[in-house]
């Protein structure tokens, strides 16, 4: 289980710096061009957008990696990551997966009760 919460966390802290790079990009873009945001729409918090667009994905990465040695953390993390992605961004046909990947790898990483190793992290 904590093979595949790795994978997953990694994956889905990937996808979600892809999601991260075009909500910070379209922050910026309505900050600069006023008439971009009149044409496709106003984001109401910026600040959010721009601090989950570069702390889900970071949270989600650092808990894949961490999944194998210190479970209950790096799961915590990816937990947290998705959380954030799902706050800021939405459910939607970009973050469902980043938001799966990340939820389903916390999870897995949590549920790992009995480590592969003789150390359990409860």
């Amino acid at each position: 289980m904590r093979n595949a919460a790795l994978v997953l966390g990694i994956i889905g802290g990937l996808v979600a710096m892809l999601v991260g790079f075009f909500g910070y990009g379209y922050t910026e873009v309505v900050r600069s061009h006023a008439e971009v945001g009149e044409m496709f729409g106003q984001v109401q918090n910026p600040g959010l957008i721009r601090a989950a667009s570069f702390l889900a994905p970071m949270m989600a990465i650092a808990g894949g990696a961490m999944a194998k040695i210190r479970a209950l953390w790096g799961g915590g993390l990816m937990l947290a990551g998705g959380a954030l992605v799902w706050y800021a961004f939405g459910f939607g046909a970009f973050t469902m997966f980043p938001i799966g990947f990340c939820l389903l790898g916390g999870v897995l990483a949590i549920a790992a009760g009995k480590p592969d190793e003789a150390k359990a992290h409860f």
